[in-house]
């Protein structure tokens, strides 16, 4: 069989607090724009994962209803046709600690959720002992190793994913070739043309994994793209049971310059799927081909029946005769050649026809290559009530002309438009952001909010999140912070729980132009002591996979800006602004935290600087809830 595979983050109701695969399908338009998609990757750790100590395996536990949660939305997938699969980041190996072995853990939790198997992150081969792990569960798993499997794996890893380098000629699969049933699934995600990927699976009969959120950066399919995938995975569908012959043969001879063609028998019919290379379109005779002359024959890709098939030779008194087949295939397109006996045709062969003729009438040329970039939308701060003396606790930060400078420290983006967050005086979302700002006065906490700050304002308020999960989470279940923390920054609350204590005080969150002028001063400097990192001046960092709690606000006040604003950097993240756009919610972190797992680099960077931010995901109230991600508020002068 073939298989497209889509990876995508996981995107969460706002309405109700749950995940629908009806409502992710149905958000992305995959039905009407490529016609769906076989399996699916559910993306719910990387790029969040390091904002704390949660592991891989507590995300997937902190996603919407927990395992219970998650297992409810693979059953509406399966309920759609569709696969499940999810990530396996094996480098995560500075976070909390199981206790036991990864394969274990893994292959106890996708069986809990009923998923249909893993992709092995940034791995050329999955050991045997997730296979057979899975088995002993009676739960097997497909294993689609990011690098592609090895030869000597092939007998457990079913999958596996192709980053190809691609010639003017096709490719051919070595592992579809060693091993018909194996599913590579070509992937670019980078990619703004998918001509060469598309081909090239079609011309081997695997898949393409239809990546176009990546990692909340849209990278979306042309209309092109996307009308030649709802194509090919049609005709790759239907023929499925064709495309694991074991009598494969790629490279089959054609009769044009630039057209390739891969042959795939089966009993009493044999299937060919073939590609134009050349920007030109290519009419007239494609192959001359052995088959038995009394067969039918059909232009499966135009979906017409060919009636005159030119007989070239007879081969005695046997029915086989060379047979030359003309059919146009277009520039940079696709063709499809089917014959059959027709003793063994069945009525789904003209319904297949007719759905691929009206599905073809428009030339591939006729839609548009262009790539478009998501425009962004930043939720605006509101105003907070004016206050006309400084309330307790915050520092007044004067007027000025600021030239807010920053720039995003995401691992994977590159420096082009769609990265990053788009703020309101810019045309598309960047990596790199510089305005001359007028901030007009306003006054900010000078610390963090503390636990005994927000559990006053808990007491008043009756306070209590629609979705609770993790809400608090180091907090007892009587609603108490721990002995001893009255003063440490509260953490575990999403953007929405800091705004709502905000507006409680008649105060909001600080936009993040405001948090770097209080931060930063006029001087641009790039820490709130100056230009050189100083240790002693923020808490010490712990590297290690447990938690101890952050600092109390106050412990460092050498740490303190030019304004008398305190601990800044290094304690907890800071929430500030939010951005979305049509399909992902981001917010701005700012100042970085006391946690840095350690053993790999995919762990999400630090913004220490305060040139830098950090772009976060937001998922879920209970994925975003995070041990090191406080707040403070500010508030507008009268």
């Amino acid at each position: 069989m073939t298989s497209k595979q889509g990876q995508m983050r996981l995107h969460y109701h706002l309405v109700e607090p749950i995940f629908t695969a009806v409502f992710i399908l149905s958000y992305f338009q995959l039905y009407n724009r490529y016609n769906g998609v076989d399996s699916i990757l559910l993306w719910h750790s990387y790029p969040n994962i390091g904002i704390d100590n949660r592991n891989q395996f507590d995300m997937l536990r902190s996603l919407p209803g927990g395992i219970d949660g998650v297992h409810s939305l693979v059953e509406q997938f399966h309920s759609q046709g569709v696969k499940v699969l999810f990530p396996y980041n094996p480098w995560d190996q500075g976070t909390r600690n199981e206790g036991k072995m990864d394969y274990m853990t893994l292959t106890e939790l996708l069986k809990q959720v009923d998923a249909d198997g893993f992709n092995g992150d940034t791995m050329s081969y999955v050991s045997q002992d997730f296979w057979s792990q899975s088995v002993k569960n009676n739960h097997p798993l497909a294993i689609e190793p990011e690098g592609g499997p090895q030869e000597t794996t092939l007998h457990y890893t079913k999958m596996g994913w192709g980053y190809w380098k691609f010639e003017f000629i096709p490719c051919v699969d070595t592992y579809k070739w060693l091993e018909p049933r194996h599913i590579t699934h070509i992937c670019e995600r980078w990619q703004m043309n998918h001509t060469n990927n598309l081909q090239n699976a079609y011309f081997n009969g695997i898949g393409f994994v239809s990546w176009e959120n990546v990692w909340g950066i849209w990278n979306g399919m042309s209309d092109r793209d996307a009308q030649a995938l709802f194509r090919i995975s049609t005709i790759m569908r239907y023929f499925s049971h064709l495309l694991v012959s074991s009598d494969w043969e790629p490279h089959t001879p054609t009769l044009q310059s630039g057209v390739y063609a891969s042959k795939w028998p089966g009993d009493h019919e044999t299937l060919w799927t073939l590609v134009n290379r050349l920007p030109s379109d290519k009419t007239g005779n494609q192959m001359e081909i052995e088959v038995d002359h009394t067969w039918s024959f059909y232009d499966c890709y135009h979906g017409t029946e060919l009636e005159n098939v030119k007989k070239t030779s007879a081969n005695g008194t046997v029915a086989v005769q060379k047979t030359i087949v003309s059919f146009p295939i277009e520039a940079l397109g696709y063709g499809c050649f089917f014959t059959i006996d027709p003793s063994k045709e069945n009525t789904t062969l003209k319904s297949f026809l007719a759905h691929m003729s009206a599905l073809t009438k428009k030339p591939l040329a006729s839609y548009s290559t262009e790539h478009v970039v998501l425009k962004q939308t930043m939720v605006v701060n509101e105003p907070s009530m004016h206050h006309s003396a400084t309330p307790d606790g915050m520092v007044k930060i004067p007027a000025s002309l600021f030239n807010f400078t920053v720039h995003g420290i995401e691992i994977e983006q590159g420096n082009h438009l769609g990265v990053d967050f788009q703020y309101l005086w810019e045309q598309a979302p960047q990596v790199y952001h510089s305005h001359l700002t007028n901030i007009s006065a306003f006054y900010i906490d000078k610390y963090p909010v503390t636990n005994s700050q927000y559990k006053e304002f808990v007491r008043k308020s009756g306070y209590k999140p629609k979705d609770t999960m993790n809400y608090l989470h180091d907090w007892s279940s009587n609603g108490s912070y721990p002995d001893g923390w009255d003063k440490k920054p509260v953490t575990w609350i999403d953007i929405d729980d800091a705004r709502s204590y905000c507006k409680s005080l008649d105060k909001r969150l600080p936009n993040e132009w405001e948090w770097q002028y209080a931060a930063q001063g006029m001087d641009n400097r790039m820490y709130p002591w100056g230009n050189s990192w100083d240790s002693k001046r923020v808490p010490t960092p712990v590297k290690g996979r447990d938690l101890p709690g952050p600092a109390d606000v106050d412990s460092h006040p050498s740490g303190a800006s030019t304004f008398g604003v305190q601990d800044m950097v290094g304690n907890v993240y800071q929430w500030t602004n939010e951005f979305m756009d049509e399909h992902t919610r981001k917010a701005v972190l700012r100042g970085g935290s006391y946690y840095q797992p350690q053993g790999s680099h995919w762990y999400l960077p630090q913004p220490y600087r305060l040139d830098e931010h950090q772009k976060f995901l937001l998922m879920a109230p209970g994925m975003d809830r995070s041990a090191t991600i406080g707040f403070r508020c500010a508030a507008d002068v009268a």
